[in-house]
């Protein structure tokens, strides 16, 4: 039931249009605060997408840095939770892809496979968030989230290098 629901929500969400706001701030513009504070949490709903994949479908492994993953972006969306309060910011829901979309099927959850699709789907995503705080930090609009930007950024940088590696090693 669970993969079923999945898979109606990988469904709706590809096919929901485009939301220009977030396509537009790619690469036209520097990202503003509102922004940041959404594109972080987007990043968060996919760690915590992982976690309900790895659930489903993952091996030990998978299953516990998903778990640690989820856990990194709750705290994340805690402190961030103060600055958007603090900042009155009130950020977009923008276009997630879900992690269940970009993840093998059940029948190899116990394989290499599913390990390098678990790491595959994570880089696109960190690579995106990393992009998003670079270009906020050319040009901060506010200073408390310029410090948690700066703060984040070796931890993602570090994190997407060990998927790689890890990813290259399955």
């Amino acid at each position: 039931m669970r993969i079923l629901v999945a898979l109606i929500l990988a469904f709706v969400s590809t096919a929901a249009p485009a939301d220009s706001t977030g396509e537009r701030t790619r690469g036209d513009r520097t990202p503003t605060a509102t922004d940041v504070i959404g594109g972080l949490y987007a990043f968060s709903r996919f760690q915590q997408g992982l976690l309900e994949s790895s659930d489903l479908k993952g091996n030990a492994e998978v299953k516990n840095l998903a778990a640690l993953r989820a856990e990194e972006a709750a705290k994340r969306d805690k402190a961030l939770k103060q600055i958007q309060e603090a900042i009155g910011a009130e950020p977009r829901a923008g276009k997630t892809t879900p992690a269940s979309a970009s993840l093998v099927e059940p029948e190899t959850s116990d394989g290499p496979t599913y390990v390098r699709s678990f790491y595959a789907a994570q880089i696109p995503e960190y690579d995106s968030t990393i992009d998003l705080l670079e270009r906020y930090l050319r040009a901060p609009d506010n200073a408390a989230l310029a410090a948690f930007a700066r703060n984040q950024l070796p931890m993602l940088r570090s994190q997407v290098k060990d998927a790689e590696r890890t990813m290259a090693d399955k």
